[in-house]
């Protein structure tokens, strides 16, 4: 759906045309994975399609529909988005579950040479992040990952709590090396297929570490880039939802440096005894599935 009056200036329209140019055939595909956003979703893909250059830059627009409940499946499709469920992928790979593992899904789902994760539930987005993310891999044929940087708004508390209080320590502890990436978890990532395609995918939480840290160790550091966003707000997590997310961040970081964890099936356990089992699992490289 493109609104009647886009949200771009004319230097942003110009900017979006220069990638637009830069691109030449390389095929572009933007992925949200999606679960109960419907508050959201909508605004994001109309945020993406306002202005009709879109079209010269996005050659796939898909949502990857985890399990949603609500009418995020309803709203994304009627805002323009090809809804992909990801049901349909575990019926022949077998069930999956997390963010990982629709990250994973939606490098099946999709087609482009570069392909691009934005988060379902940003309030923030515009067609011009898209075009900063694929650049450094357009300019360098050697980047397989860009990160997105951005300033977080300080009157909804900075957000980034996990990254500030958990991995950004362990990083510098285990992996001094990457510490320069400053927003390690971001959910705005743009990635080579050729490239990624030959990592596997953590499915939970840990994905965006384990990606980071085995994109550095199979082409370099030099394979990793960052684009600068501007300011991004979103939908907090309550600090319930991000205890889980932190436990599977930090054990994914601490095993791919081969620090052992006290349980083979390691859980968030709680004061009271409770346990919440830990979303480790991986999927293997999407390269393997073709060579199978």
């Amino acid at each position: 759906m493109i609104a009647g009056t886009s949200r771009l200036d004319a230097q942003q329209i110009d900017f979006v045309r220069s990638v637009v140019e830069a691109k030449g055939t390389t095929r572009i595909s933007v992925c949200l994975p999606c679960r109960n956003e419907e508050r959201s979703v909508g605004g994001v893909v109309d945020a993406l399609c306002d202005h009709p250059v879109w079209r010269d830059l996005i050659d796939e627009l898909i949502v990857i529909d985890d399990g949603s409940t609500d009418r995020s499946a309803e709203i994304a499709a009627a805002a323009g988005a090809t809804v992909v469920p990801i049901d349909s992928f575990h019926e022949r790979y077998g069930p999956g579950r997390g963010k990982g593992n629709a990250l994973w899904v939606s490098m099946l789902a999709s087609s482009g040479d570069l392909v691009v994760w934005v988060d379902a539930d940003v309030r923030t987005v515009d067609l011009t992040w898209v075009a900063h993310l694929v650049l450094p891999m357009l300019q360098n044929p050697g980047v397989a990952l860009v990160k997105a940087t951005y300033c977080r708004p300080q009157d909804e508390g900075g957000g980034g709590r996990t990254t500030e209080l958990v991995i950004r320590p362990l990083v510098s502890l285990l992996a001094p090396e990457l510490a320069w990436v400053a927003q390690p978890l971001s959910g705005e990532v743009a990635v080579r297929r050729s490239m990624v395609e030959t990592v596997p995918f953590v499915q939970g939480w840990g994905v965006e570490i384990a990606m980071i840290l085995d994109i550095a160790e199979r082409f370099g550091a030099a394979a990793i880039a960052q684009a600068d966003l501007g300011e991004r707000r979103h939908r907090h997590h309550d600090l319930m939802d991000l205890r889980l997310q932190a436990t599977e961040v930090m054990a994914t970081l601490l095993r791919r440096r081969g620090v052992p964890l006290a349980e083979a099936d390691p859980a968030l356990v709680l004061a009271d005894g409770s346990r919440t089992p830990l979303n480790l699992d991986e999927r293997p490289p999407v390269v393997s599935l073709r060579d199978s």
